[in-house]
C-alpha cells in the first residue's frame, strides 16, 4: 500500500513567508528553503528580521488569512485523498498552518511549532525532530507502506531520497541542477499522471 507524503508550501499553497515579506516591504524575508539549505540559519534570520522589526505573531496570521491554496490544488489533493492516504509534510508551523489547512479540507499535517512571548512576539521555533521530512517516511515505511513522495526545496531532498519514489514539483533551477536524480513535473495534471501510473 502506498502514502504520498507531500511538501505544503509551494506546492499546495503558496510560500507564506514571500507574501509576508511582500505586506511588511522587508525583502529579507522573501527568503526560503529555495535559496538557503540550512534551515537553522534561515530561521534565525527570519526571527532576527521579525524582532527588528517589531512584528509579532498576529501580523503573520493576518497575512496567512489572506492566502488561498493554489489554483488547483484544492482538487489536486482531493483526487489524491480518493486514490490513496496523503500526509502533508512540512516545515512550516502549526500557528501558521490552520487557516490554510481549513482552505484545503483539513487534511492530516505534520509540521512544528512556535514560542510566542506573552506579547504576541514569536521568540523561537521548535522542530518536532530534526530532519523530520525524512523520519516521516522512513518510519512508515516501516509500518510497511511504500512512500511517493513530492517536494520543491533543498528541506524535501532528504524526503524524496528516502522514499521509493521521490518527484521534485516546480522547483527553482537552482534545485534541479543539484538534484537531477528526481523526476520534474511542473504541473497538477503531469504529476497526478505520474502518481497513478504508480498507484495502477
Amino acid at each position: 500500500m502506498h502514502i504520498v507524503c507531500t511538501d505544503l508550501e509551494g506546492v499546495l499553497i503558496p510560500e507564506i513567508w514571500i507574501h509576508v515579506s511582500r505586506k511588511t516591504g522587508i525583502q529579507e524575508l522573501s527568503l526560503t528553503t529555495r535559496d538557503i539549505s540550512d534551515y537553522d540559519v534561515l530561521m534565525r534570520k527570519r526571527l532576527a528580521l521579525l524582532s527588528s522589526h517589531g512584528l509579532k505573531l498576529k501580523d503573520i496570521t493576518d497575512v496567512i488569512q489572506t492566502m488561498d491554496p493554489l489554483e488547483g490544488a484544492v482538487e489536486f489533493l482531493d483526487w489524491m485523498r480518493s486514490q490513496t492516504q496523503v500526509i502533508i509534510v512540512s516545515d512550516t508551523y502549526i500557528e501558521f498552518a490552520k487557516p490554510l489547512m481549513v482552505k484545503l479540507g483539513w487534511p492530516t499535517l505534520f509540521c512544528n511549532f512556535l514560542s510566542i512571548d506573552g506579547f504576541g512576539a514569536i521568540i523561537d521555533y521548535h522542530l518536532r525532530q530534526p530532519d523530520g521530512k525524512r523520519h516521516v517516511v522512513e518510519s512508515l515505511q516501516g509500518l510497511n507502506f511504500k512512500i511517493i513522495a513530492m517536494g520543491d526545496s533543498y528541506n524535501d531532498i532528504s524526503m524524496l531520497t528516502a522514499a521509493e519514489h521521490g518527484f521534485l514539483f516546480r522547483p527553482p533551477h537552482n534545485v534541479v541542477v543539484e538534484h537531477p536524480q528526481f523526476p520534474v513535473k511542473y504541473e497538477y495534471a503531469a504529476i497526478k499522471e505520474a502518481i497513478a501510473a504508480l498507484l495502477a
